[in-house]
C-alpha cells in the first residue's frame, strides 16, 4: 500500500489530492484552491480530506509538492506546508517539477519532450524530458526557447505562452494538478528517492544576482 497527499499551488490555482498506489494508481479525492487563497485555505482542504478519508499522517508514504517553477508566493506557500506536514508525520518528502508535470500530461512514445511555461518580463521557464527523467531546466528568452524547441513537441498550459512561441509544434493541455504527481511519486519511492525537507527549496529557476547583474564582456577591438 502506497497513500500520497500531493499539494500543488504552484500555478495560477491551486489543488491538494489523495492518491492510494495500491492494486491501480489512484485519486481518492481531490480539492482545488482557487487562485491567490492558496495560503489562507491549503492545510484545512488537507485537513477535509484526510479526515473525510479516514487517513492519518503518519500512514503516508509521503508528502508530494510540486515545488515551482511559478508563482513566488504560490510556490513558497506548497513548500513550507508540505515540508512542516512531512515532519508532522514523520514521513518522507518529495518534491516535483511543474515542468515535469506538464511533460508527464502527454504521452509521446518516449520521445523528447519540451516544456515551457510563462516566467514574466518575457521569459520562459523551460523544461526538456524524456518520459519522466529531465534532461534539463532553465530560464530562457523567447529566442533560446525557439532554438531549444525546434522541431520538437512543446507542451503548454498557458494561453500565454501559446501566442509567445506560435512558430513552435505546440501542443496546449490543461494546467496539472496535485494529482498528476502521483505516477512520479511511485517512481520515486520505488527507487528510493526522497526529498530532504531540512535542504528542500523552491524550483525558481531564476537567474543569480551575478548573471543578471553581470557587465557584458568588452571586445578586444573596442578597448
Amino acid at each position: 500500500m502506497m497513500r500520497f497527499l500531493m499539494i500543488h499551488t504552484a500555478g495560477a490555482e491551486g489543488s491538494v489530492a489523495l492518491g492510494d498506489a495500491g492494486a491501480a494508481q489512484t485519486i481518492v479525492a481531490t480539492e482545488m484552491l482557487p487562485g491567490r487563497t492558496s495560503s489562507e485555505r491549503l492545510v484545512p482542504a488537507v485537513r477535509r480530506l484526510m479526515r473525510a478519508s479516514g487517513w492519518k499522517l503518519s500512514e503516508l508514504t509521503a508528502v508530494v509538492v510540486v515545488h515551482g517553477p511559478g508563482s513566488f508566493t504560490g510556490v513558497r506557500v506548497g513548500v513550507s506546508a508540505a515540508k512542516g506536514l512531512s515532519e508532522a508525520g514523520g514521513v518522507p518528502l518529495i518534491a516535483v517539477s511543474r515542468l515535469a508535470l506538464l511533460a508527464g500530461s502527454v504521452d509521446d512514445g518516449g520521445e523528447k519532450v519540451h516544456t515551457v511555461l510563462d516566467a514574466g518580463r518575457g521569459e520562459f521557464y523551460y523544461g526538456e524530458y524524456v518520459g519522466r527523467s529531465c534532461v534539463r531546466e532553465a530560464l530562457m528568452c523567447a529566442q533560446d526557447v525557439m532554438v531549444a524547441a525546434s522541431g520538437g513537441l512543446v507542451v503548454v498550459c498557458e494561453a500565454k505562452v501559446e501566442e509567445s512561441l506560435v512558430e513552435l509544434r505546440l501542443r496546449l493541455v490543461e494546467e496539472p494538478l496535485a494529482g498528476d504527481a502521483l505516477p512520479f511519486a511511485v517512481e520515486r519511492v520505488v527507487s528510493g528517492e526522497f526529498d530532504d525537507a531540512a535542504t528542500l527549496d523552491a524550483n525558481y529557476l531564476r537567474r543569480t544576482d551575478a548573471e543578471i547583474f553581470a557587465k557584458p564582456a568588452v571586445p578586444r577591438s573596442a578597448r
